[in-house]
């Protein structure tokens, strides 16, 4: 089949297989430009701008791949820690052969599920535009319930992937802050307010402890069993 010298992006959807939005993502970082507007402002492709895409040698159909990538914080992001996260799974992605598609980031509590960009990940799944989703450590992706959105991904076509076995220790203070956001919360739902707050004081105190000793106070020291 001929390709002409123009075209729309529905056409390069149908010969590509791909949806109207990844195409979109495409044009945005540079992939696969749309470098004619037509008088009413839509999108149109140049047929050498393609032929130059397709010769890139891109993975099959089957390693499309989104990347999350989380931190808790906005100092975090700040620090870089972000940035580094999303750079990694991006070098971990081009080593193995994966081509990503969409990179979902988000500066939340792993806690929290009105993440946007852990939906994006979720209704680009449901679209059917990747096949793959690649996180570093199962608790980026979410702190408790990792397992049903690992069955909900499967069930929509997506198998999630673990680059990195081994959680960080910065991960670990997270978690900390993370249950302690629980206690928190369920402790002022009991005992109402003053409650939460007074459990919320104690457990600080034990983690101040824990912190400089590396074990409770209790534990420490008393010689007898």
């Amino acid at each position: 089949m001929e390709i002409p010298e123009v075209l729309r992006p529905g056409e390069v959807a149908k010969l590509l297989r791909v949806t109207l939005r990844t195409l979109h993502r495409w044009d945005a970082d540079g992939s696969l430009p749309a470098r004619i507007r037509s008088k009413g402002g839509h999108r149109r492709y140049l047929r050498e701008d393609l032929l130059t895409f397709l010769g890139k040698s891109m993975p099959p159909a089957d390693r499309t791949a989104a990347i999350y990538a989380r931190v808790s914080t906005r100092k975090q992001a700040d620090a870089g820690n972000l940035e580094r996260q999303r750079l990694r799974l991006m070098e971990w992605a081009a080593t193995e052969g994966y081509h990503v598609v969409l990179q979902a980031l988000d500066i939340a509590s792993g806690l929290n599920t009105k993440r946007k960009g852990l939906w994006k990940v979720i209704h680009a799944a449901r679209d059917q535009e990747i096949g793959f989703l690649l996180v570093e450590y199962p608790d980026r992706l979410a702190r408790f319930g990792f397992t049903y959105l690992v069955e909900l991904l499967a069930a929509l076509g997506v198998e999630v992937i673990v680059t990195n076995a081994v959680e960080p220790e910065d991960g670990q203070a997270e978690l900390v802050k993370d249950l302690l956001a629980i206690v928190t919360s369920f402790s002022a739902k009991l005992y109402g307010m003053r409650g939460g707050r007074k459990t919320r004081e104690g457990l600080k105190k034990l983690l101040e402890e824990v912190g400089n000793s590396g074990e409770p106070r209790e534990a420490q020291g008393s010689g007898r069993p």
